[in-house]
């Protein structure tokens, strides 16, 4: 034990605030989780419904059986790639809410391009290349559309919060109106989409589990963003300008360029995850492109506090939350709400405990250093 606290050093007011600000990471969410589920609990208990009996079935139709931990990883893939959407330009003082429009871009685009490339199916190769492609498609539509509102946020002073929401919207009637117009497959009869994917053109699962490979992608984005942010000399910039956008003109840092690339980052992200599920769920562009996901990942970016690395359990946990709402209608007799329900309690659990972010005092000393 000496030794250990020989190597480790005496504790001085910089680990002090070191370990402070890793526990509040971590407190701050988990606190803000445990307010939400209580909260539930007592709404659902004002209508009769043990609140025990909702959270066991919960947990079972999330992780308890083989088959649920799949469908929770098969919902938890669009999550991660929407939480990026968030955090990313988070990272950077924007808080840009157009994830959903951007998924729903990068889908549109993917669902265009695909049955143009139905020659390519032909052969191994050139099945894999027409899917690279179809997903490149999709994340260049989505980087495109997100970079929008960070080019009106540099160079025009618009608010992006509300330009991102607003571009949700543009987005939602793009996609209703070509695939009940132009791009309507006339087979489509009772469901408006567009022209179906080959077969050899959609994704494939994850080796080993009944997931789409949408979730290695996501796995793999979260991962790279996490190491560029923390690791890199874009991510030190793009902190300073998240911190103080002053300073980091003063020092040299071309915002304007490094917000156009976070947004394009972002946008990348959230078009992945639309052409993913075009891809690899539906097979063709329909009104349920807009699911939803884009808006669920803003609840997972601010869970995660807009950490690349924290996205990946936080949306593993939202998505069981999201598969779980078959057992809680069928056992509970709840309606298809209910879910919604505890995610709106999470995220205003979220949105005030941001108010404490910075005020524990946690292994501090009592007192601020210094």
């Amino acid at each position: 034990m000496l030794s250990f606290t020989l190597a480790l050093g005496a504790p001085t007011p910089t680990r002090r605030r070191w370990f402070g600000r890793l526990a509040e990471a971590w407190a701050l969410p988990l606190l803000a989780l445990t307010a939400a589920l209580v909260a539930f609990g007592a709404f659902i208990a004002a209508f009769g419904v043990n609140p025990l009996a909702a959270a066991a079935l919960i947990w079972r139709g999330a992780f308890g059986t083989w088959f649920s931990l799949q469908n929770t990883l098969q919902k938890a893939a669009p999550l991660l790639l929407t939480g990026l959407a968030m955090a990313l330009p988070a990272r950077a003082g924007l808080m840009i809410i157009g994830g959903e429009g951007a998924l729903v871009i990068g889908g549109l685009a993917c669902a265009v391009i695909g049955p143009a490339l139905a020659g390519f199916a032909d052969s191994a190769g050139g099945a894999l290349m027409a899917q690279t492609l179809m997903l490149a498609c999709g994340m260049a539509a989505g980087a495109l559309w997100l970079m929008i509102p960070g080019a009106l946020r540099h160079w025009r002073g618009v608010n992006e919060t509300i330009s991102s929401l607003l571009l949700n919207t543009i987005a939602i009637a793009v996609l209703n109106q070509l695939v009940e117009g132009p791009l309507r497959d006339p087979m489509s009869l009772n469901k408006p989409s567009t022209t179906p994917l080959s077969p050899a053109l959609m994704l494939g699962h994850v080796p080993g589990l009944s997931v789409h490979v949408g979730l290695a992608f996501g796995l793999i984005l979260c991962i790279g963003a996490g190491v560029l942010m923390q690791r890199t000399s874009f991510g030190f910039a793009t902190g300073i300008n998240g911190g103080n956008p002053r300073a980091a003109q003063m020092v040299g840092i071309d915002v304007g360029r490094l917000i156009l690339i976070a947004c394009a980052l972002a946008g990348a992200c959230a078009g992945l995850a639309g052409a993913t599920e075009v891809a690899a769920v539906q097979g063709s562009a329909t009104a349920s492109l807009a699911a939803g996901y884009g808006y669920s990942g803003i609840l997972v970016a601010f869970l995660a506090r807009h950490n690349p690395f924290a996205i990946i359990p936080v949306a593993v946990l939202l998505g069981g939350i999201a598969a779980s709402d078959g057992l809680l209608q069928r056992h509970l007799d709840l309606p298809d709400a209910t879910v919604a329900v505890l995610q709106g309690f999470v995220f205003i659990a979220v949105l005030a405990a941001e108010t404490f972010s910075g005020r524990l005092r946690l292994w501090r000393g009592g007192r601020r250093d210094g």
